[in-house]
C-alpha cells in the first residue's frame, strides 16, 4: 500500500505545483526588457531622473545616449540602435517619420524648453540683457545653431535685440547645450545662453530668463523610432513620458508641456 499511495501524493504535488506555477506566470508583469533612447543634451537631468521613475513603475530599461539633436539625427540615419528619440525640436522627427526612420503617427511634444542667459558670476546679470552690451564682455557661450535648437534660438535672441552683430565675435560655440553650459560653469566663458533645465537647481550666479517672445519656442517632440516599433519596452517607454508621473519631472526642470 507505501508504494500506491506515494505514488498519488508525488502525483497530486507535482499537479499542485504545476497549477501554482502556471497562476503565478499569469500574475506576473510582462518580463521586462530593455530600450535605447537619443536624448537632447538639455534634457539629460530630467531624462535621467524619468529613467529611474520608469524602470520603478514598469521593470523595463532605458539606456540613454545624449548629444545635440542634429548629431542624433545623423547617427539615426546611420543605423545606429536606437529605438526612442528624444528632440530638442520638431523638425527631426517630423523629418524621421518622413525618411521612414520612426514610426508614423507616434510623435508628440513631450517639453517646452526654455532659454536662459547665465553666468557663474552673481554681479554679472542683473536680470536683464544688459550684460551683453557691457563694452567688457569678452564671451558668449551659444551652443552650435545648426545642431542645437537651443543655439538657434540664442542667435534669435541676439538678433532681436539688436545686438547679434556686435556680440558675433564674441561667440564661442559649444558642440551641444552640455558643451555651452560646461564653457560657463569653468569660467570659460563670463555668459552664455543655456537651457534653464540645467540651471534651475543652481542658486549661484546670475540669470535672465529669456522672454519667450525674443525667439521661436522650442518644442521638444519625442518620436518612436522603427528600430523600436516591436520593442516593448520602447513603446512603454514613450506611454510613460506622457504620464503624470513623467510629466510632473519635466515641469520640475523648468520645461512647459502640452496638453
Amino acid at each position: 500500500m507505501k508504494g500506491p499511495i506515494m505514488t498519488f501524493r508525488l502525483t497530486a504535488l507535482r499537479a499542485g505545483s504545476a497549477a501554482f506555477l502556471a497562476a503565478l506566470a499569469l500574475s506576473a508583469p510582462a518580463r521586462a526588457a530593455d530600450t535605447i533612447a537619443a536624448v537632447a543634451a538639455n534634457f539629460t537631468d530630467a531624462a535621467t531622473e524619468i529613467g529611474a521613475a520608469f524602470e520603478a513603475a514598469t521593470g523595463h530599461h532605458v539606456t540613454y545616449s545624449f548629444g545635440s539633436t542634429g548629431q542624433l539625427y545623423t547617427q539615426i540615419t546611420q543605423d545606429a540602435p536606437f529605438e526612442v528619440f528624444l528632440a530638442a525640436d520638431q523638425a527631426r522627427p517630423e523629418k524621421a517619420e518622413a525618411e521612414g526612420f520612426a514610426v508614423p503617427g507616434s510623435r508628440f511634444t513631450y517639453a517646452v524648453g526654455k532659454l536662459v542667459l547665465f553666468s557663474t558670476d552673481p554681479e554679472a546679470i542683473d536680470d536683464s540683457p544688459a550684460a551683453l552690451e557691457n563694452p567688457d564682455l569678452t564671451h558668449v557661450a551659444i551652443a552650435n545653431p545648426e545642431t542645437a535648437p537651443y543655439g538657434a534660438a540664442a542667435v534669435e535672441t541676439m538678433k532681436a535685440l539688436g545686438l547679434y552683430e556686435t556680440l558675433e565675435p564674441k561667440i564661442v560655440q559649444g558642440k551641444s547645450i552640455s558643451q555651452t553650459h560646461q564653457f560657463v560653469a569653468t569660467g570659460n566663458a563670463p555668459v552664455g545662453f543655456v537651457a534653464l533645465s540645467q540651471v534651475i537647481a543652481d542658486e549661484t550666479g546670475s540669470r535672465w530668463l529669456v522672454p519667450q517672445d525674443l525667439y521661436t519656442p522650442i518644442r521638444q517632440d519625442a518620436v518612436l523610432l522603427a528600430k523600436g516599433a516591436d520593442s516593448e519596452a520602447a513603446k512603454a517607454y514613450i506611454d510613460f513620458l506622457k504620464s503624470p508621473e513623467a510629466l510632473a519631472i519635466i515641469g520640475k526642470y523648468g520645461y512647459g508641456t502640452e496638453d
